[in-house]
């Protein structure tokens, strides 16, 4: 399989901030690949250094085979796509996605048949002559994708596309950019701090926090199989039991990760792990219950199906008896 990005030992700073700290990654040809992380965690610094925006102090940055480290950005064979759009306002559509074919020189003729395959493909046709004031949130993505495809590069940068969409039109559009991605073929290097949109759309996740990466996986072996505590609770619900209660309660020898969904509420089984704990907090989540559960140290989160055949008395301060199987919890370092 062909490599399209491999980081090798980058290193970033901003004055005594450490952005990045030896990050080693590499990315294979026509992946859908995501850079996810909380806020200051390096992953759009990443995408910056990939893009050629930004230096690295160390380390080296291949495309395809090539060294680009010191190649500025316009000659690097990779277009960006970022949260504001940055499209030119006094521009109509099809000015603002003819722009990089105007400025390669592209023939009047071979651009009018690129423009109206794209427009077709992202599906614009009609809104050519419309300024970015007259779209809405979804069609200016759909311009700024169209303007950053057309040229067809190996590899395609997305800084937060959806995060200034609403909850519908982000699910609507994740669909159409997987869609797209698999239509073209290309490498798609998506950075985000919304667990969902990199567990859906993705191949593989690279899992960011301050400016190192946990853990490179699939979507599910990062959700089922998490390196770390940190990976454990960024991805999902969770609940994290240290090494000291994990003893205390479970003579169990290490800190453990245990989802909600496998947490038995007020069942009699023959599961390895039991407790016994307070109902603190109930959150309703429309198709299910999201429950709390409270044991002096411990605090364990459950989900409650209204449609099951269990009948559970859910009332603040109540009594449950909670227990679970030792073969779906993940066992942690920490």
């Amino acid at each position: 399989m062909t490599v399209a990005l491999k980081l090798s030992n980058i290193n970033k700073s901003y004055a005594d901030v450490s952005a990045l700290l030896d990050i080693k990654l590499e990315i294979n040809d026509g992946e859908f690949f995501s850079l996810l992380g909380p806020s200051g965690s390096g992953k759009t610094t990443c995408l910056k250094v990939i893009a050629g925006f930004e230096l690295p102090d160390t380390g080296q940055i291949e495309l395809f085979g090539k060294d680009v480290s010191s190649i500025p950005p316009f000659k690097r064979d990779v277009n960006t796509v970022f949260q504001d759009y940055a499209l030119f306002p006094h521009m109509n559509v099809k000015d603002n996605v003819a722009y990089s074919l105007k400025i390669k020189k592209t023939p009047l003729d071979q651009q009018e048949i690129l423009i109206n395959e794209i427009l077709s493909t992202v599906k614009l046709i009609g809104y050519e002559l419309r300024k970015p004031s007259e779209l809405s949130g979804g069609q200016k993505q759909r311009v700024a994708l169209a303007r950053s495809l057309i040229n067809k590069p190996k590899v395609l940068l997305l800084d937060e596309p959806l995060g200034a969409l609403d909850l519908k039109l982000r699910e609507q559009m994740q669909i159409e950019l997987k869609n797209l991605q698999r239509q073209f073929q290309i490498t798609f290097i998506y950075v985000t701090h919304d667990q969902q949109e990199a567990m859906s759309m993705s191949d593989r996740i690279a899992i960011f926090n301050e400016g190192r990466i946990e853990q490179i996986d699939t979507p599910k072996n990062i959700y089922n199989k998490p390196k770390s505590a940190f990976v454990a609770d960024f991805i999902g619900t969770t609940s994290i039991i240290s090494k000291k209660n994990a003893l205390k309660f479970f003579n169990h020898p290490s800190a453990f990760s245990l989802r909600p969904e496998f947490v038995n509420i007020d069942q009699d089984n023959n599961c390895e792990f039991k407790v016994d704990a307070e109902l603190s907090d109930i959150q309703y989540q429309g198709s299910y219950y999201k429950i709390l559960f409270k044991n002096k140290d411990i605090n364990i989160t459950s989900f409650y199906y209204p449609n099951s055949n269990i009948n559970l008395n859910l009332e603040l301060g109540s009594n449950h008896s909670l227990s679970w199987s030792a073969n779906i919890i993940t066992n942690l370092d920490e």
